[in-house]
C-alpha cells in the first residue's frame, strides 16, 4: 500500500508538471502560429488526461481482493500499462502520416518562444529521468511506461522545435524526415512496453519451473515435485504446484512441510502468491 500511494503521489505531480507545459506550449503556439507547435498542445493535453486515468486506475489496482476478484485488482496497472503503449503507436502512426501529407505553412519564428521550448525540452528530459528513478526503486510498471512516455514527450519537442525552425527558413523535406524518424523511435518505445505486459496478461510465466521445483526439493520432507505453474498478477509473482511427501505423515507434519516450502519460495524468489497441493508418495516395490 505504501508504494502504490507512492506512485499516485508521483503520477499527481507528474501531471502538474504537464499541465505547465500545456499553458507553456500554447502561449508560443498561439503567438507564432506554428502548427507543429499547436498540434504538440494537443499532445500535451492527451498526456494530462492519461495522469488522470492512471492516478484513477492506481486507486483501484490498490484495492484488496474481493469477492469479485479473489486475485486483487492488479492486472488493472498491466492494462493501463497496455493501453499507453496502444497510444504511443497510434501517435506514431498519425506522426507518419502528418509527416507524409504536410503541406506548407508560413509560420513565424519568436526567440522568446525558442527559450520557452527549451526550456520545456528540459523540464521533460529532468521529469523522465525522476520519474525512472523512482520507476526502477519501487519496481513500478506504469511509473517505467509513463518515465518512457516522458522521455517521448521531450523527443517530440525537439522535433517540434526542429520542424518549427525549418519550415520557417522553408526547409520542409528535413521537417518530414524528422517527423519520421520520431515516429520510429515513438514505435519502439511502445513495443518495448508490450514485450513487458503481454505476458502477463496471456499469463506467461513469471518465475522458472525448474528453479521453483530445485527450491521445492531442497526443504526437508519434499519427496517430489509434480507440477509447477506461475503466473503475474500485475507485477507480483504467483505460483501453485503439486509435491508428494511421504504417505505415512499426519496432515499436521505434511501442512509444515509444505509452509516450509512456501517460506523457501516467498524469501528467495519474492513469489508473492502461493498456492500448494500435498500428495502422498508411494513407492512400489
Amino acid at each position: 500500500m505504501n508504494k502504490d500511494k507512492k506512485v499516485q503521489q508521483i503520477i499527481f505531480i507528474e501531471g502538474s508538471y504537464n499541465v505547465l507545459v500545456l499553458i507553456l506550449k500554447l502561449m508560443v503556439g498561439i503567438s507564432t502560429h506554428s502548427l507543429a507547435i499547436l498540434g504538440d498542445v494537443i499532445h500535451s493535453l492527451t498526456d494530462v488526461l492519461n495522469n488522470v486515468v492512471i492516478w484513477i486506475v492506481m486507486r483501484m489496482s490498490a484495492k484488496p481482493a474481493d469477492k469479485n476478484h479473489p486475485y486483487g485488482h492488479r492486472k488493472i496497472e498491466t492494462m493501463a500499462v497496455f493501453v499507453m503503449a496502444s497510444v504511443l503507436v497510434v501517435l506514431a502512426v498519425e506522426l507518419i502520416l502528418h509527416a507524409l501529407r504536410k503541406e506548407s505553412t508560413e509560420v513565424v519564428s519568436e526567440f522568446w518562444g525558442l527559450i520557452l521550448m527549451v526550456v520545456v525540452l528540459v523540464l521533460n528530459i529532468s521529469v523522465s529521468l525522476w520519474e525512472r528513478f523512482w520507476a526502477k526503486k519501487l519496481d513500478s510498471n506504469i511509473l517505467h511506461a509513463d518515465a518512457q512516455h516522458t522521455f517521448v514527450d521531450a523527443m517530440t519537442t525537439v522535433f517540434v522545435i526542429i520542424s518549427w525552425q525549418l519550415s520557417a527558413m522553408g526547409y520542409f523535406w528535413l521537417d518530414q524526415l524528422c517527423a519520421i524518424v520520431m515516429a520510429g523511435l515513438v514505435l519502439y518505445f511502445a513495443f518495448e512496453l508490450f514485450q513487458k505486459v503481454v505476458p502477463i496478461l496471456i499469463d506467461g510465466y513469471s518465475v522458472e519451473s525448474g528453479m521453483v521445483e530445485e527450491l521445492a526439493t531442497s526443504v526437508d520432507g519434499v519427496m517430489e515435485v509434480r507440477q509447477v505453474r506461475s503466473r503475474w498478477i500485475g507485477d507480483r509473482k504467483a505460483v501453485d504446484m503439486i509435491i508428494a511427501v511421504d504417505a505415512q505423515l499426519s496432515i499436521g507434519k505434511s501442512h509444515e512441510i509444505a509452509h516450509a516450502v512456501e517460506d523457501c519460495l516467498v524469501s528467495q524468489l519474492k513469489v508473492a502468491d502461493v498456492t500448494i497441493h500435498v500428495e502422498p508418495f508411494v513407492q512400489y516395490d
